[in-house]
């Protein structure tokens, strides 16, 4: 139940709070469309994209960790939930190198800052990420598809062995095979459990992926946002405001690689060097979809826009409290008295 609560909690939050990002940055960027603003764009699209699927996840937490919808669909969900979860890293790696670049080098990168140029790595972006989790399209059917715990029961059942004895009867025989059709045709795991031949294909890939999905970005991002924050402080002229901003964006982002994440990615690591999946992945990848609800904290960060906008959006929650309040006390306090309103009129 703690797998589904967090979902529904991530979803609960984060969609609402991407959906409101995303009309913000749309409206500004047809005015006024910047490098900024196009990788903000992305990044919340990445973010829509988990969010979207992750009522699949929702069902399958349900049910207890194996997959109650067509079997079609498990490759198609956990393919658009692992590539939100490295488009997010990549263009939050993008996102601080083009703050790196406008503070520290701003004349150089003024004369370059272009929005079709960034448009074009947002592609690449796009591409690199989805290349990669492709494998979970090739994984599932590897060498004859999942091994799923029906089978694994299948094979350490008793029973088995009791086929194999040259006393078991004919109409143990038939109990057996039906218990173990019933086996098979129940709910299986959806891309949890791989016999050895996908284990020796997916294991290294998982290691790129860490590799060039993750360490590289979050590389690039620590040291971007640390030259970033250090040239900012160390200008007298910059406002405080902007200086507290500046730092705001580089603690959110970190927690977001650091808690969201590190422990799925490392996850790979230990696979490949245990030579099998750990048994504590399906939490750090649960920890992967708080992301899309911490994502907004970069935004607002990121962005005078969406500033602006939440702070619209407060005022206007504020005055509508105030009438709330206002007409709930009208109501409760007691009207004039009768002796009152007749001493009024004497």
């Amino acid at each position: 139940m703690l797998v589904l609560t967090i979902y529904i909690l991530t979803f609960s939050v984060g969609f609402p709070a991407n959906v409101f990002t995303f009309a913000t940055l749309l409206g500004k960027a047809r005015r006024r469309v910047s490098p900024s603003d196009i990788l903000l764009l992305n990044l919340t699209a990445a973010d829509l994209l988990l969010l979207l699927f992750l009522p699949f996840k929702m069902a399958e937490a349900a049910a207890g960790m194996t997959w109650p919808l067509p079997a079609a669909l498990c490759p198609v969900a956990n393919f658009c939930f692992y590539s939100s979860i490295y488009l997010s890293s990549l263009f939050l790696a993008a996102l601080s190198v083009e703050r790196y670049l406008g503070v520290v080098f701003p004349l150089q990168y003024k004369d370059r800052r272009r929005p079709a140029r960034v448009m074009a790595a947002s592609v690449v972006l796009w591409l690199l990420a989805c290349s990669h989790c492709s494998i979970v399209f090739v994984a599932q059917y590897h060498g004859g598809g999942n091994r799923t715990p029906a089978n694994r029961s299948m094979i350490s059942s008793p029973n088995i062995s009791k086929i194999s004895s040259p006393t078991v009867s004919t109409s143990e025989i038939s109990t057996t095979k039906g218990a173990n059709i019933q086996d098979i045709s129940g709910p299986t795991g959806c891309y949890d459990d791989f016999s050895d031949d996908q284990l020796s294909f997916v294991l290294p890939l998982r290691l790129e992926l860490f590799l060039v999905l993750f360490l590289l970005p979050f590389t690039v991002t620590i040291f971007c946002y640390i030259n970033f924050v250090r040239a900012l402080l160390a200008r007298p002229n910059i406002p405080l405001e902007k200086k507290q901003r500046a730092v705001g964006l580089a603690v959110a982002t970190m927690v977001n690689f650091g808690v969201c994440f590190a422990p799925y990615n490392l996850s790979h690591v230990v696979g490949f060097v245990e030579k099998r999946s750990p048994d504590w992945r399906v939490y750090a990848l649960l920890l992967t979809s708080l992301n899309a609800a911490l994502d907004p904290l970069v935004f607002y960060f990121s962005s005078t826009a969406v500033q602006r906008a939440m702070a619209r959006v407060v005022v206007a929650m504020q005055d509508k409290l105030r009438v709330v309040v206002g007409w709930y006390y009208g109501a409760r306090s007691p009207g004039p008295s009768q002796n009152e309103s007749e001493g009024s009129l004497t």
